[in-house]
């Protein structure tokens, strides 16, 4: 039986078919995996570092913080993940995920770790718990076509600052969170504190994706 998370790409792509990874500890494995798969990519679980050898990109899904750092020490991932990062792969995070590529956490449980890459500073839960989840458009002018992004945010965290060499993506936009930044990338790395695999709109996986390619030729 095939993995419905190892699939065939959309027909429409041109240019090389980067092979992106969907770490596979907890999370929206499975709609990540289809979201790449709409982007053009061939998407593949990882769970062991073996695995991860083998991708030329990485996503890691929302899911609960602790636990994935957690299962990452259990499956011997963290060190490798971060020498991944490290050397120049490209990783997306989303929420959870978005946690796991901070430099720095604020509100995580005693010795929490995480992959690091991006210089931010990460508030975990800091819209709130389950019941507080909600959605709201944000505008982020990277993604093509253009247009507001319908972003869903799950006991989701924010950024409460960053370094000089990241740029921010994106910010909520009115009301009483306005101007809390939930998009950001440095070099290679992109995080959100939303789900874009739990809408239609495939736009922020297309954008991952093309970065992976650009890395691919650029070697």
């Amino acid at each position: 039986m095939t993995d419905p998370v190892t699939s065939s790409v959309t027909d429409s792509v041109t240019g090389p078919v980067p092979t992106i990874g969907v770490l596979a500890l907890q999370g929206d494995v499975r709609e990540h995996a289809r979201a790449l798969r709409s982007a053009g990519a061939r998407a593949v679980p990882v769970r062991r570092p073996q695995e991860l050898e083998q991708v030329d990109g990485l996503v890691i899904p929302g899911g609960e913080s602790t636990t994935m750092w957690k299962l990452a020490r259990a499956f011997d991932l963290l060190d490798p993940l971060r020498k991944r990062v490290e050397a120049g792969m490209p990783a997306y995070g989303s929420c959870a995920g978005m946690i796991m590529l901070a430099d720095r956490i604020r509100d995580g449980v005693a010795g929490q770790e995480t992959v690091g890459g991006i210089d931010m500073t990460v508030r975990r839960n800091a819209f709130g718990r389950q019941v507080d989840s909600f959605e709201t458009d944000v505008t982020l002018p990277v993604l093509q076509p253009p247009g507001p992004f319908r972003a869903v945010f799950i006991r989701a965290p924010w950024v409460e600052s960053v370094g000089d060499s990241v740029e921010i993506l994106g910010r909520i936009e009115g009301g009483e969170r306005t101007g809390r930044i939930v998009a950001v990338r440095q070099g290679r790395l992109v995080a959100t504190a939303f789900h874009p695999e739990l809408t239609g709109d495939f736009r922020v996986h297309r954008y991952f994706a093309e970065l992976v390619r650009q890395a691919m030729e650029e070697g």
